[in-house]
């Protein structure tokens, strides 16, 4: 081999070197990095962050507009119905065994037990005193009634339904 070979030889076999070197550092870098890159987005995550920037209105147009409005109020007012409390059952034992019974049992807070000694003289006060306090809550000398019984998801009709079952049961 001649000279000019063997230097040939000697530069190409350092480049093919530092090349090497180049991409083992690149392989270790992009290894690093890989491990510094965030987990996957949770899709739960995902679904409340888009429901969060989801638009405030639609516009509806034409034939199919209104069929999706009528979609779209229909679903709205079975998420409103979901949002009743207890099914929006107008049965007051259901919601006394759930609610108020933890108060009213005991006594706790100074909230009238179902016997005629204590509610007497509230009933005497009349029923729209009664829905009254039962609704708007009630702060008095002898206790606190918290309004809706502390369930804002109740309606009025199920406040009426409970004063009502439990006027019915005293003993």
């Amino acid at each position: 081999m001649r000279n000019y070979d063997l230097e040939f030889l000697k530069h190409f076999s350092m480049v093919i070197g530092f090349l090497v070197l180049v991409t083992l550092g690149l392989i270790v870098g992009a290894l690093f990095l890989h491990r510094t890159l965030p987990a996957e987005v949770d899709p739960a995550a995902a679904k409340r962050t888009e429901n969060r920037i989801a638009p405030a209105g639609s516009v509806y147009a034409g034939a199919t507009g209104a069929a999706a409005q009528a979609a779209a109020s229909a679903a709205a007012a079975a998420a409103a119905a979901a949002q009743v409390a207890y099914g929006g059952t107008l049965d007051g034992s259901v919601i006394y065994q759930n609610l108020c019974s933890g108060c009213h049992t005991s006594g706790a807070g100074g909230a009238p037990t179902l016997d005629r000694a204590h509610w007497g003289a509230r009933i005497a006060q009349g029923k729209d005193t009664l829905y009254k306090h039962s609704i708007d809550g009630f702060t008095g000398a002898a206790g606190v009634m918290p309004a809706k019984g502390g369930n804002p998801a109740l309606t009025v009709e199920q406040m009426h339904a409970t004063v009502d079952w439990m006027i019915d049961n005293l003993k």
